[in-house]
């Protein structure tokens, strides 16, 4: 099992870095393959079906077509909230077939990981995308892994014994100090010295940080829904990962957070 999951993070991590250093189509193409299969893998579980799935699935490769199409960020929101309104189009034509409990869910679940891990796109493709895009995995997996030795080596107190056993204070505060001394040396050895009249490894120290907090409120809050539907995994797409909500649940909130923390600051 751990060979298993280690070969199968080493390919993910190289087909992430390969995306992500070429942006355009290419990551845009994995973004929505991506999306279209966690957006399915929370639908089931959360009781989505019929014609409320297929038309959250028809808005994903929509809102996809407008982010690598369109150059006005209106054009984004009209699509969020075309799907919203078709949602409720649906309800309203197809009722009592569905509940108002599962229109929140569809909505949410098109929210929740389609739109946010289009900000790993919008990211790349900002003025210094370059550079900034690598914030999210810094954020997100770097977190994990700092996270983990912390916890294997001294953790002790658990912060949330219910919802994540495993999970204790000194890896969670672990796994943010790493995230920020990883991007501050990143911030530091890389980008500073493509812009030698910019000094901001410490801006990007600060971003890191703040994007390990919100990556392990993605991880948690995925366990909660996984808890609350009694599920173990949400697919078993990737080998000892489980499905794609599985690996990328942190980098479903850590994208956007990224994305308007740089705009913001940098």
């Amino acid at each position: 099992m751990f060979w298993t999951r280690l070969i199968s993070g080493i390919i993910l991590l190289i087909i992430a870095v390969g995306v992500m250093f070429l942006g355009e189509w290419p990551l845009l193409l994995i973004l929505l393959l991506c999306s279209l299969i966690a957006y399915r893998e929370l639908t089931k579980p959360l009781g989505c079906s019929g014609w409320l799935e297929g038309i959250g699935l028809a808005g994903v490769v929509s809102y996809y077509a407008a982010v690598y199409f369109s150059t006005d960020k209106v054009m984004l929101l009209m699509c969020i909230v075309a799907v919203f309104l078709a949602e409720m189009f649906c309800y309203v034509v197809t009722f009592p077939k569905y509940q108002a409990s599962q229109v929140t869910s569809a909505v949410f679940s098109f929210l929740y990981a389609p739109v946010m891990l289009s900000f790993v796109y919008l990211t790349r493709m900002s003025e210094l995308g370059q550079y900034l895009v690598w914030l999210i995995l810094i954020s997100s997996w770097g977190c994990d892994t700092c996270a983990y030795v912390v916890g294997k080596l001294i953790g002790k107190k658990k912060i949330f014994p219910v919802l994540s056993p495993k999970k204790s204070l000194e890896g969670c505060i672990g796994g943010v100090l790493g995230s920020a001394f990883i991007g501050g040396i990143y911030g530091y050895f890389v980008v500073e010295p493509a812009f030698p009249d910019n000094q901001v490894y410490l801006t990007l120290a600060f971003i890191c940080a703040i994007g390990a907090v919100m990556s392990m409120v993605g991880d948690l809050a995925a366990s909660a829904i996984k808890r609350n539907n009694n599920i173990k995994d949400y697919g078993n797409l990737i080998p000892g990962h489980g499905g794609i909500m599985d690996r990328f649940d942190s980098m479903t909130v850590t994208a956007p957070m990224v994305y308007f923390l740089a705009l913001l600051m940098i």
